[in-house]
């Protein structure tokens, strides 16, 4: 494919018919784009292989994948800390959400991804807004997705459990998980001090649902894996205090423990299929560094 006719779709996809790395793959099948431009499209979240975001250039590629390149480098289109862009259409965007910001403002004055989204938006003139359809507690970083057009808003809304089929997260927990995994099963409500409690029988809350997998144990710590089937307020960090093995860095449910100096809960998978088009959607998001190294022995 020439630059011209790169130029010229909104994305191009590449069948991989043998296996090398994503570099050489990518060199090789757009002609005439120079090693800086492909290294320029993996930073800017412009490739995906298999539907997953990739960055790294020296990824391995297997015969029978498809790569997908973007002519636009996501990333680069909004310079801002807190938010970097993963996937953008004319019906939604899905975002990366840094820790310490709020998924929406609950007043004029507060910062939040919705307000640097209706500021991304209004600065590109493009005539939309950004529409919450779920949110991650500020102090969570991770996946998020939001609609551009109340339609799309609704669809997800009410077919949200139809359409979202894999929502999981990494957390840091205090305490050693003895069990590999299981389930938390509960219900939750909120009390007038905004404290979310949990109850084994219903309560008059809402009903919430978390499998929970041990991943690596180290230290009076443990790496572990949430998959939600439900996402209510605070699910995750009330359902691992009910274990005895609070998120660490939670200051409202957790025991003290704050090894990374944050809240140590990342939603890295958001897997849905497209409220249009129907298409899967799928998007991953490596586990955060300062998560990973505290399981690492050689650098304790």
């Amino acid at each position: 494919m020439s630059g011209a006719e790169y130029a010229a779709t909104k994305y191009i996809e590449l069948p991989v018919r043998k296996d090398s790395t994503l570099m050489d793959f990518l060199m090789t099948q757009m002609s005439g784009i120079s090693r800086n431009k492909a290294k320029d499209l993996l930073k800017g979240h412009a490739v995906t292989v298999d539907r997953k975001l990739v960055t790294q250039f020296d990824y391995v590629l297997k015969t029978g994948m498809m790569v997908r390149v973007s002519r636009h480098k996501r990333s680069t289109e909004l310079q801002n800390k807190y938010v970097k862009i993963i996937y953008e259409d004319k019906d939604l965007i899905v975002i990366h959400k840094a820790e310490g910001i709020l998924s929406m403002a609950s007043s004029p004055e507060q910062y939040s991804v919705k307000t640097v989204l209706d500021e991304y938006f209004e600065k590109r003139h493009f005539r939309c807004r950004a529409h919450v359809v779920h949110r991650l507690d500020r102090e969570t970083s991770g996946l998020m997705m939001y609609a551009k057009n109340i339609e799309v808003e609704q669809v997800l809304e009410h077919n949200w459990h139809e359409l979202v089929y894999d929502r999981r997260y990494v957390a840091v927990l205090c305490g050693e998980m003895e069990q590999e995994g299981g389930k938390v099963h509960s219900w939750l409500k909120d009390s007038k001090s905004f404290i979310t409690y949990s109850s084994p029988v219903d309560n008059g809350g809402k009903e919430a649902t978390t499998y929970y997998h041990r991943l690596k144990v180290h230290r009076g710590l443990t790496l572990a894996e949430m998959k939600l089937e439900t996402g209510r307020k605070n699910q995750i960090r009330v359902h691992m205090k009910d274990l005895g093995l609070p998120v660490a860095g939670d200051t409202k449910y957790g025991n003290g423990c704050n090894p990374i100096g944050r809240l140590a809960l990342h939603a890295y998978r958001l897997y849905f299929y497209h409220p249009v088009t129907k298409e899967p959607m799928e998007f991953e998001t490596p586990f955060p560094t300062p998560f990973t190294k505290l399981f690492n022995s050689e650098e304790r």
